[in-house]
């Protein structure tokens, strides 16, 4: 084997072989001190120390499975959206009627709002990303954050401080493109943008949905399309920025179903990312005939065939089958591997045990290091 065939099969940048979509499952010392923080037991401080203690315990189990990438598992965070987008610049968050709903249950009350003109100034995640940055060791570190569609697809905007369409995506990008120079300032050199807006064009459900908030489906995928690229227009040669896009995951369950025809060619040839996590767990994703239209060489593509929902372990042998199926599409050199989504996308967390959770991230590594000798 050559040295340059040894380096492209190991991937000495991300997004990795082996790699993963981010939040962990929050651990009981955690979910103990924000609630005792909640009731004015505990400082913020005090929490801050709680967490930060957790976090260096959490980046050593990560690393000790193997895989190159770490995170802080969002342990910082009740949702994995709505606490970036409250600390935006005119966005608040209200206590709404009802929750989110997914297949069989319900998550707790929580909306936001567009309230005044959009910006970014500050924020305290990056605050965040940099004690991250801090306990890395020669391991990457990864920030995630909520896609901008995610402020459109689930926040209330005001009319009258965004009668237009365009000047509320457009405000929204121009938003985007500080946060992304700010965690990039910070040390972040891999930024990753986590998106279920897209799922809502996979069944003919979702385009009832889009086509009863007044668009059509063409319309919104190119408002979509455009907001994600005039977002990351700016961003540093030396900066990777991939997105995850998500069904729904909560307690194991899910909101959506449906290949990604409905989005496909806006998916895999129109966004200007350097790699897309895609969801391939279960038959509620389709089958891989969708790659057909990625034309980009640079473009990775992480296969999220290994479920997080569940603890049990996925047949090895399957799982390189499959990845064998998606090489008919495109190289298996533009191919990574991670589980299908997060651990834990709000603090309740998937119906699996941390050990299980460590496990899968070893069978990740341990499956991408078959395939990619």
């Amino acid at each position: 084997m050559g040295e340059q065939e040894a380096y492209t099969h190991s991937r000495k940048t991300a997004p990795f072989r082996a790699d993963q979509v981010g939040s962990l499952l929050r651990t009981d010392v955690i979910k103990t001190a924000r609630l005792k923080q909640a009731a004015g037991e505990i400082t913020p401080d005090h929490l801050r120390e709680i967490e930060n203690d957790e976090i260096i315990r959490i980046v050593e189990k990560q690393k000790e499975t193997g895989i190159q990438v770490v995170t802080d598992g969002e342990f910082r965070r009740a949702w994995w959206h709505f606490d970036f987008l409250e600390g935006l610049d005119g966005v608040e968050a209200f206590s709404a009627n009802s929750g989110i709903q997914f297949k069989g249950v319900t998550t707790k009350a929580r909306g936001i709002k567009v309230s005044s003109k959009l910006d970014f100034t500050s924020h305290s995640m990056l605050k965040d990303y940099a004690f991250l940055d801090s306990i890395k060791g020669s391991h990457t570190a990864k920030m995630t954050i909520p896609s901008p569609n995610m402020l459109h697809f689930r926040g209330q905007i005001d009319p009258a401080v965004y009668s237009d369409d365009d000047e509320f995506f457009h405000d929204l990008a121009q938003a985007y493109k500080k946060a992304i120079k700010a965690f990039y300032d910070a040390g972040c050199r891999y930024l990753q943008l986590d998106d279920t807006a897209w799922a809502v064009f996979f069944s003919e459900a979702g385009e009832e949905q889009i086509r009863a908030k007044g668009y059509t489906p063409e319309t919104l995928r190119e408002r979509f399309a455009r907001s994600i690229n005039e977002a990351v227009a700016d961003k540093p040669s030396d900066m990777v920025i991939t997105m995850h896009i998500c069904r729904g995951n909560f307690k194991s369950s899910w909101t959506a179903e449906g290949s990604y025809d409905g989005a496909s060619e806006t998916i895999f040839d129109g966004l200007d990312l350097d790699g897309l996590f895609l969801e391939y767990d279960d038959n509620r994703s389709g089958s891989f005939d969708a790659l057909r239209y990625v034309k980009r060489p640079n473009l990775q593509l992480v296969l999220g065939l290994v479920t997080s929902k569940f603890g049990e372990l996925e047949d090895p042998d399957t799982i390189k089958r499959r990845i064998d199926e998606a090489s008919k599409f495109v190289n298996l050199d533009q191919l990574c591997l991670s589980p299908q989504c997060g651990f834990a996308s709000t603090e309740e967390g998937n119906l699996l045990t941390e050990d299980q959770q460590w496990e899968k991230l070893k069978h990740v590594v341990r499956i991408a290091e078959d395939v990619w000798k």
